[in-house]
């Protein structure tokens, strides 16, 4: 008589939403190791654990694809703020930062200086980063990219102008290098200053090292703003013409005299993607974050303060109110409380919500760990989209919201045997109740955890259970070599 399979963990009476955007069905899931066994029926397999879920809803883990949790990943490896929302896998190294490979002997640029508190902090080779995180694996996974702007800061002595061939020579080796370490990709944030005098030209050359590795180019595009087309031109040429697929990040129509051109914007990545792999991430709020040097290049409505080494007692505080206890602008203000950070509130509600809407977004918190007082997307992203997006405004359904943070990333950033409840696959899941979750972490009160979260399992283990992390430290920093093949719906 055969004996009944044998598992470690079987989820009963769940609401499965497996990832694809498919309807949901009720099922069970059983688990062994690290892998999905069996999902829908199980059949006879038994198992030292059981759980009632409740008719909760039971999906995969989600994938933020935008972050900037580098450091985090080693200082607070628990990674609190991430797998309370349901997250199983980080994106890192975005904007054009990155802790690695980078050795100076000075204070860095901005925004290089959101990943750090010293110089000392960085690597000066992506091996070691990634050795760093094996050694004290995180809560999570991790797939790294390299940035740009730190690619150019270990090579020039000033950023105000392109580099030359012999530093792209040495940048690309620098990158080359990394790849084969297990880097995925790199990152590239043209809007920044240590960037920003880099042309067109010079991406290019430092991508086709991308392409000759079978790796990925993602991009904070130079301007988001009034020339936002321009720089979308530019980011579909970079892709086309190093051929290597292109990730836009936190796409955003900001400032005032840019509400309403998403139709615009996203008619634009619609017939390009037809004919080069391009993909996008969003975050669901109407105010974005990054330093306070950035503030010249932003028409904000309302500034709130993250950070501020000079004057630390000020995160919390808007702008406008310190200028006025200062009796100065807004912009000395500015100048005078960085470096520093702040909540930028530039966007209109119709376009976030129209960007959430488009199929091919993915949804990234772009999150900045080390502030003070941090965009309340750092605790409160996924529930925000699933609470607020998905049962209170009903943008789009439940499956959908689940396809945007699962299987769209998973197969966009290679996620090998991620992103879909199929046996097989690997145990990252989240339980959540769909009435219930929502997220906590406001303006006011950013660091929160957000509710109608119940577990969440990352790679067969339990890390977060009943509002509190377990302890278990079971992520992978996820290699270039251990990915599949990038695939971006649309194009073929």
């Amino acid at each position: 008589m055969l004996q009944p399979q044998k598992a470690d963990f079987i989820l009963r009476n769940a609401r499965l939403i497996d990832g694809t955007g498919a309807p949901s069905k009720y099922g069970e899931v059983a688990i062994l190791d690290d892998r999905l066994l069996a999902v829908g029926e199980i059949g006879d397999i038994q198992a030292s654990q059981e759980l009632d879920v409740g008719g909760n809803a039971v999906c995969p883990g989600f994938v933020d694809t935008h972050t900037h949790d580098d450091r985090i990943l080693l200082y607070d490896p628990n990674m609190s703020c991430k797998v309370s929302q349901g997250v199983t896998t980080v994106v890192t190294g975005n904007c054009g930062i990155s802790l690695a490979p980078l050795q100076i002997d000075h204070r860095p640029p901005p925004p290089l200086d959101i990943l750090v508190e010293n110089q000392d902090q960085f690597f000066d080779n992506f091996g070691s980063y990634l050795q760093a995180l094996a050694v004290e694996p995180p809560s999570l996974n991790a797939v790294c990219q390299v940035g740009h702007t730190t690619l150019r800061a270990a090579t020039m002595d000033s950023y105000d102008r392109p580099a030359t061939a012999e530093e792209i020579r040495k940048m690309r080796k620098m990158l080359e290098d990394s790849l084969e370490a297990g880097a995925f990709g790199l990152s590239t944030g043209l809007f920044y200053a240590p960037a920003n005098a880099a042309p067109t030209s010079e991406v290019i050359e430092l991508a086709r090292a991308l392409h000759e590795h079978g790796a990925l180019h993602t991009t904070h595009m130079r301007d988001e703003g009034d020339r936002i087309t321009d720089s979308l031109r530019e980011t579909f040429s970079i892709g086309a013409e190093a051929k290597i697929p292109v990730v836009i990040s936190h796409h955003k129509c900001s400032g005032t005299s840019s509400h309403g051109r998403s139709s615009e914007t996203l008619s634009l990545i619609d017939k390009a993607s037809k004919i080069q792999a391009l993909g996008l991430d969003a975050y669901p709020y109407t105010a974005g974050s990054t330093v306070l040097s950035a503030y010249r290049n932003f028409d904000a409505m309302k500034v709130l303060i993250t950070w501020s080494e000079p004057m630390p007692e000020y995160a919390g505080r808007e702008l406008s109110e310190i200028a006025g206890e200062l009796g100065m602008s807004e912009k000395d203000a500015a100048e005078a409380l960085s470096p520093g950070g702040g909540i930028f509130f530039m966007m209109a509600e119709e376009d976030v919500r129209r960007i959430l809407a488009y199929p091919q977004t993915m949804i990234g918190s772009d999150g900045l760990p080390s502030d003070t007082h941090p965009h309340p997307r750092l605790w409160g992203t996924f529930p925000r989209v699933l609470g607020h997006y998905v049962r209170d405004v009903k943008l789009f359904s439940l499956e959908e919201a689940v396809r945007k943070m699962t299987s769209l990333p998973a197969a966009c950033f290679g996620l090998k045997d991620r992103g879909i409840l199929k046996p097989g696959n690997f145990a990252d899941l989240v339980i959540f109740d769909p009435d219930t979750i929502t997220d906590s972490a406001t303006f006011d009160d950013p660091v929160r955890p957000a509710q109608g979260i119940e577990q969440v399992m990352v790679n067969g283990r339990v890390v977060w259970k009943d509002g509190e992390h377990t302890g278990n430290r079971p992520g992978r920093a996820l290699r270039l070599q251990d990915l599949a093949p990038f695939r971006f719906e649309g194009f073929r």
